[in-house]
């Protein structure tokens, strides 16, 4: 997940990506008809001791080539990338965080993009480096660095350990040639299989994606695709649907019909499946769309969910930072020329900073807090909110099978009311 998709206010979960579930569509009645009830599956046990963390994202803004169903922040460039000068930018704007948020100790740093496995190790490590000057590091810090599975980035890991980065998160997005062609993915199913090989012998911590509900897709083809796919996983797979996003070529194709993505009832048997598959092979759902083995859960993406601060350095990053008893939603120039002039002219490619007033700083900590299989801290919410949630709402959600509460005061959706969390939320929240 990038904070440099998501908008500083808005607030609808369809806004969110690349998490955005499809069968979030359907309507709570819709639920009559789900085969999928809450003892089938066990809820992640996530540990919610919920330690507030603080992560550093950074946008490396750079691709091959534009995958035809991205809507992120990424660019195409034909001539060689002076990775030199943006480092001095990253570290100047690292810097002008830092003097905004000084004291930090920073538990977690992503690398996300675009391509981040474009840059050259020394580019990763200057980067690293700039942020331990400016901030404390925590000892058991998570460092994650996106990557492409293809073999020429597979040789680069080992250097990527070497200059800190312990987790690795690959795109692999399907074990299938014909679809990874479809998808506009550079790299083969076999390379993806020997890349992915080539990171579990070097990190003891590994992460891949796969986008379902494919054009086409069944959920026969999906299961043994999901089966083969969890023989090589390690503590964590992410799994998105995959959606249509305006203004892409796939959104092109859509509108003039030649491009159909499976209807509501096979997205929904999709999701189903995963959840079943997964759930028996000991990575249940945390997240909406992500999955591990207890304690392999993402800590950078938790930040995210749990509301807590994170810095956003780079080309359309989004930020969230405490300053003076006040939550900012910041976001820095999208396009990475312009954001390269406006840090070396200023200090900082920021362009928005926005105050967040308490009930939209409430209305994110429930968006994305309800998205996590643990829920959220009623308590915390009535804090942020001035005003703890309705109690006849939750108990009218309750009664359909939505959600529940635990003895130790959280609110959590339940197994069955996650395919309908957009419902779930707007009815919360209003």
């Amino acid at each position: 997940m990038k904070p440099s998709d998501l908008k500083p206010s808005d607030l609808k979960p369809s806004d969110l990506k690349p998490s955005d579930l499809k069968p979030s569509d359907l309507k709570p009645s819709d639920l009559e008809h789900s085969d999928l009830e809450h003892s089938d599956l066990e809820h992640s046990d996530l540990e919610h001791s919920e330690q507030p963390g603080f992560g550093v994202y950074v946008h490396w803004p750079f691709c091959l080539s534009k995958c035809p169903y991205c809507d992120f922040n990424s660019h195409v460039r034909r001539e060689p990338i002076d990775e030199p000068r943006f480092v001095r930018a990253f570290a100047a704007e690292i810097a002008a965080t830092a003097a905004r948020v000084p004291g930090r100790t920073v538990s977690t740093v992503f690398f996300g993009g675009g391509t981040p496995s474009l840059m050259q190790p020394a580019t990763i490590a200057a980067v690293l480096d700039a942020i331990a000057r400016h901030w404390q590091v925590a000892p058991d810090v998570e460092i994650t660095l996106e990557a492409n599975p293809t073999s020429v980035e597979a040789t680069r890991f080992r250097s990527y350990r070497t200059a800190g980065v312990n987790r690795v998160s690959l795109g692999v997005q399907a074990l299938d040639d014909r679809a990874l062609a479809e998808l506009g993915r550079l790299h083969s199913a076999r390379e993806a299989l020997d890349a992915v090989a080539v990171a579990r012998s070097i990190f003891d911590r590994f992460s891949f994606d796969l986008i379902y509900a494919r054009p086409g897709q069944q959920p026969g083809d999906w299961a043994r695709e999901l089966k083969a796919a969890l023989a090589e996983a390690g503590e964590h797979l992410s799994l998105y649907q995959l959606t249509i996003e305006p203004e892409t070529p796939f959104a092109a194709l859509h509108a003039a019909g030649k491009l159909q993505v499976p209807g509501d009832d096979t997205a929904r048997a999709l999701y189903d499946t995963t959840q079943e598959i997964c759930a028996a092979h000991g990575l249940p759902a945390y997240e909406v769309s992500n999955h591990a083995r207890p304690g392999g859960e993402c800590r950078h993406n938790l930040v995210y969910w749990r509301a807590y601060e994170y810095a956003a350095i780079g080309p359309g990053g989004h930020g969230r930072l405490d300053i003076g008893g006040e939550r900012h939603a910041t976001a820095t120039e999208k396009r990475p020329e312009t954001w390269l002039m406006r840090v070396e002219a200023q200090g900082h490619g920021l362009v928005t900073d926005d105050v967040l007033t308490r009930e939209e700083r409430s209305d994110e900590f429930l968006l994305m807090g309800l998205r996590l299989a643990e829920g959220i801290d009623i308590a915390r919410y009535a804090e942020l909110a001035g005003r703890p949630l309705d109690p006849t709402r939750i108990a009218a959600l309750h009664d359909h099978g939505l959600v529940e509460t635990t003895e130790d005061g959280r609110l959590r959706v339940t197994l069955p009311g996650f395919p309908v969390l957009d419902a779930v939320v707007a009815d919360l929240a209003a």
